[in-house]
């Protein structure tokens, strides 16, 4: 199984938070489809596969139950407001140009082990604070 994995990211948080976005994007050159089904890191307690949902004017996070499709010759880019990995629990605060370890589990291709390299949050993350709409 051939899967590239390129340009890995997290997504720099405050340390009340104690969870960051990952992101990535997977090529897969093989010969057949795989499936992202989990991941983990020494650095968080958990880490879940998301989705996006529009709901109504806003969007909403959700767990990926089945996993991540993974089809031959199509990228699929983990990006913000899209597919993403949520890191929970983070055990301290992530700094600009960290590495994060991230061990990223598929169903064929085995374990694939990749760094995240801490960024800023830039704009999108505050387009995103300002469309959130508290639900109730």
């Amino acid at each position: 199984m051939s899967i590239a994995i390129t340009r890995p990211w997290a997504r720099i948080q405050t340390i009340e938070s104690r969870e960051a976005g990952g992101f990535l994007t997977f090529n897969n050159d093989g010969p057949e489809a795989d499936r992202l089904v989990g991941a983990e890191s020494p650095l968080a307690d958990k880490i879940d596969l998301h989705g996006i949902k529009v709901v109504g004017a806003g969007t909403r996070m959700m767990p990926l139950e089945k996993g991540l499709g993974i089809p031959v010759g199509m990228p699929i880019e983990l990006k913000p407001r899209g597919y993403h990995l949520q890191l929970h629990g983070l055990r301290a605060p992530l700094q600009l140009g960290q590495k994060v370890p991230v061990t990223l589990l598929f169903e064929k291709a085995g374990r694939r082990d990749v760094e995240l390299v801490v960024e800023a949050e830039g704009p999108i993350g505050s387009d995103v604070l300002g469309n959130y709409k508290s639900p109730g």
